[in-house]
């Protein structure tokens, strides 16, 4: 009876190893397997540092146009206050600084991407979706001039992806293009992260009505660009019936 006992002790290791070197595996695969198009998901796997990566590729990487740069912002800084996920909690002041870095580096890395390789950048993209946003981008820097088209197409998705590579191309120049993106960057990053996090500390369980939520932020940005087109078109009719 006794060697019976002690015999079980080795495969009771074993088990306890096996177990361990699945529940290690098990994590590395849920790690892996993140969905790049949910914000939630992609915080839950890199948190603070992938919220600088995905910024940086969505405005200074053509190929990240498909990335949730609005959703991401406001749901990280709602994660802030701990009241959306028991499981993930992040800390606001890391948060802002990778927001910001992400976005501007971003920009200025298209913007030097753009200038070094004109519009072949865009050329060669297939992408349907792109290539509308290089037109609508295009339109942006002719009707508004420099500064505003840059800070409104920061709250426009694929617009702010591909404006940054279409100013270097049209050689908008270094300084003007730095100052309004930076304009534009922090608050379009720090504004949104911090509507999270402001809504997050005052609203009770507000993960409940997350995606509703997000709807409403990205059609709130877009409010900007609608009003400028709005006047335009307004101010064009007015002219046409003076002349």
């Amino acid at each position: 009876m006794s060697g019976a006992t002690i015999s079980l002790h080795p495969a009771s290791g074993r088990t306890t190893k096996g177990l361990s070197t699945m529940t290690t595996a098990v994590h590395l695969s849920s790690q892996l397997a993140v969905n790049v198009l949910d914000a939630r998901s992609l915080l839950s796997a890199f948190g603070v540092l992938g919220v600088g990566v995905v910024l940086f590729a969505e405005t200074g990487l053509l190929i990240g146009f498909f990335l949730p740069g609005d959703s991401l912002l406001f749901t990280a800084g709602l994660l802030c206050t701990g009241s959306a996920d028991r499981g993930l909690r992040l800390s606001l002041a890391p948060l802002l600084v990778a927001a910001a870095v992400g976005a501007l580096a971003g920009a200025q890395c298209g913007y030097l991407l753009g200038r070094r390789a004109g519009g072949a950048l865009l050329a060669r993209s297939r992408s349907a979706r792109l290539r509308e946003g290089a037109d609508r981008a295009e339109e942006l820097l002719e009707r508004y001039g420099y500064a505003k088209a840059i800070v409104l197409a920061r709250f426009v998705p694929v617009v702010r992806t591909v404006l940054n590579p279409m100013a270097g191309a049209l050689r908008v120049p270094v300084r003007t293009f730095t100052v309004w993106q930076v304009t534009g960057g922090l608050v379009w990053s720090l504004g949104l992260t911090l509507a999270g996090y402001a809504l997050g500390s005052s609203v009770p369980n507000v993960d409940r009505y997350l995606l509703p939520i997000v709807a409403v932020i990205v059609a709130v940005s877009l409010i900007p660009v609608a009003s400028e087109v709005y006047r335009s078109r307004r101010d064009a009719k007015v002219k046409e019936g003076r002349g």
